[in-house]
């Protein structure tokens, strides 16, 4: 026979299940009570003594039926069917959350190199090899390898302007003459200009630089005396006449002049025009002919012949030529061996790089007056060499004093990874006046 089923009750919204007659209501009364109660469901509740009814916690209780004894068992059976099909299928509140997805990663293997009796033998190995380093090193070797190649950039980009410096500075102090005196009148113009500029840059430190015409016009007359010593042979009167238009244009100045505008116009004169023009005098001013030169018995006529050959070329190229075996020497050896700081002035230099430079100045000087036979006196050329050390060094260590003053590495932007041009010619400013003082005064005959 049919099991009776529960009515639809509109308002309570009951939910009616069928129950089987023969399970016993104490199996299933307070058990699914407390079950339905925990899901949130309802409660059960008895209809016309045979059914049991879930109804929703939002809707007030309805009376209670008539009980019915007989059906109590068919109710908890009902009951049970209800909580295992909630079970089987839960509401949506209860959904668990998607389970992220594990990332994938690849992981590439690049081969091991090959052994390197071949990479001997066949050199795309080794290129491959090479390769295959350089793409597992990763990132941090990468930056590496870019500031490395970049160094190396700077390094081959400064060596070759250095020689083209050098082949083209050789060919003017050869040619001597108004090639060298205009060449000369260049240099102290662009270095007049650049020396002004770390003046001006003083003035973040409270320094006082002159007004902009005023270096200008020093600037114009630093470029003229190169040229006025080689037509006068002298330079005493355009120096003093030059400073004297200084001062008087200082003091005419509007505003309040200072003596700090006075002292590095005139120092500035003395710096880019008075000290180069000596190159000058050391060139062209002495004429004596080298005789014991074996160059000069072999030298074309055309350039000049043997007269070509003087005491200035020769005093000139020596000393030129010792200037750059200092700078190397000391160079090469303060960065591989310095330790010892020699002055606060530029901490890169050191003690060891100084005593590289001044042996290899020295070997130099005695090595090119062996071939040139100029000095004669092997005594005489060991002092020519350190008379030019002292001076390279001493011009430099001003020319750093300068720019640190004015808070700069560099004078200037001219010459491509090697800066301005007092970075390059510090070292020859005072190097002129000194081997020409020396060659007047110490060596009888002008050592021939």
């Amino acid at each position: 026979m049919k099991t009776p089923t529960s009515e639809v009750v509109p308002r309570e919204q009951a939910v009616v299940h069928e129950v089987d007659p023969n399970t016993r209501r104490d199996d299933c009364d307070g058990e699914e009570k407390s079950e339905a109660a925990a899901m949130g469901i309802g409660e059960l509740t008895k209809n016309n003594g045979s059914e049991y009814s879930f109804l929703t916690s939002n809707s007030p209780p309805p009376p209670p039926p008539p009980p019915h004894r007989s059906s109590m068992a068919a109710a908890a059976a009902a009951a049970t069917a209800a909580v295992a099909a909630t079970r089987l299928h839960p509401p949506l509140l209860f959904h668990s959350a998607p389970r992220a997805q594990p990332q994938l990663r690849l992981r590439i293997l690049l081969p091991s190199p090959p052994p390197l009796r071949l990479r001997r033998r066949f050199p795309l190995l080794a290129v491959a090899a090479a390769a295959a380093a350089s793409t597992s090193a990763g990132e941090g070797s990468a930056e590496e390898a870019a500031e490395k190649s970049d160094k190396a950039r700077k390094l081959q980009r400064r060596v070759l302007v250095g020689v083209a410096i050098g082949v083209g500075a050789g060919g003017v102090v050869v040619a001597g003459g108004w090639v060298f005196a205009a060449a000369m009148a260049a240099v102290g113009l662009a270095g007049a200009r650049e020396y002004f500029g770390l003046v001006r840059g003083t003035a973040v430190g409270g320094g006082t630089p002159p007004p902009r015409y005023v270096s200008r016009v020093c600037s114009a007359i630093c470029s003229l005396m190169p040229i006025l010593t080689l037509y006068y042979g002298r330079m005493d009167v355009p120096l003093t006449f030059s400073a004297f238009i200084i001062a008087i244009s200082l003091l005419l100045q509007r505003g309040n002049p200072r003596f700090a505008q006075l002292t590095s116009s005139v120092f500035g004169l003395f710096y880019c025009g008075y000290l180069p023009s000596f190159w000058v005098k050391l060139r062209c001013g002495l004429a004596a002919p080298a005789l014991n030169t074996s160059i000069a018995h072999n030298w074309p006529i055309l350039l000049g012949g043997q007269a070509h050959w003087t005491v200035g070329l020769v005093a000139t190229l020596i000393s030129i030529s010792s200037i750059i075996a200092a700078d190397t020497s000391a160079f090469l050896c303060g960065r591989a061996f310095g330790r010892t700081p020699l002055t606060n002035i530029s901490p890169k230099k050191t003690l060891e790089g100084a005593l590289a430079g001044l042996t290899g100045c020295v070997l130099t000087t005695v090595l090119l007056s062996t071939l040139f036979r100029w000095p004669r006196s092997l005594l005489s050329a060991t002092a020519y060499g350190i008379l030019i050390f002292l001076g390279s060094l001493f011009g430099d260590l001003i020319e750093s004093l300068i720019k640190r003053d004015a808070g700069v590495k560099d004078s200037g932007s001219l010459i491509p990874g090697h800066g301005g041009i007092l970075d390059r010619v510090d070292s020859y400013v005072f190097t002129g006046a000194l081997c020409y003082s020396f060659v007047r005064v110490a060596l009888p005959l002008y050592g021939v």
